[in-house]
């Protein structure tokens, strides 16, 4: 029996959420000590809009990859590579930011990221435009937070 699509973005949804929550509750205990000390770049947003962004982000990316698994591309070309690849990216900068205080090693990680993201998107849209325009808010959060990690980086 096919799963439905709903289900397939309901699960896809959940797992993302399940691996970003994971990697934010492991650092969390860094932004009201370490984090706080920090000279802030201009445009820094204020601590409580980034859960609801990153919700918000991880939706669409479970919600964009559940697509990719509907047409049947999963594992089957570059698009499932650059995936997991961004996503491994994505749940490592947070430990190396905020876990290490690694800030030039996290901007590091996440310039990688940034490109592995505009990777994935160009994968995906080969199999399903709907899924690569669900990236695009996610490459453009990742654009502005390597401008806030390069900013703390350059400050601190």
């Amino acid at each position: 029996m096919l799963t439905p699509l709903p289900v397939k973005i309901l699960l896809c949804s959940l797992v993302m959420l399940a691996l970003g929550g994971l990697s934010g509750w492991l650092t969390s205990s860094a932004i009201p000590g370490w984090y706080a000390t920090l000279i802030r770049p201009p445009g820094t947003p204020p601590n409580w809009l980034f859960g609801p962004v990153w919700t918000v982000l991880y939706l669409m990316i479970g919600a964009s990859f559940a697509l990719i698994w509907h047409r049947g591309r999963v594992g089957k070309n570059q698009a499932t590579f650059s995936f997991i690849f961004q996503l491994v990216l994505n749940l490592a900068w947070t430990p190396v930011f905020f876990g290490l205080h690694q800030m030039e090693v996290a901007l590091g990680v996440i310039i990688l990221l940034w490109f592995a993201i505009a990777l994935t998107l160009r994968s995906f849209a080969e199999s399903s435009r709907p899924a690569a325009i669900l990236l695009v808010p996610y490459l453009l959060w990742v654009s502005y937070a390597t401008y806030l990690n390069a900013g703390y980086a350059f400050l601190n």
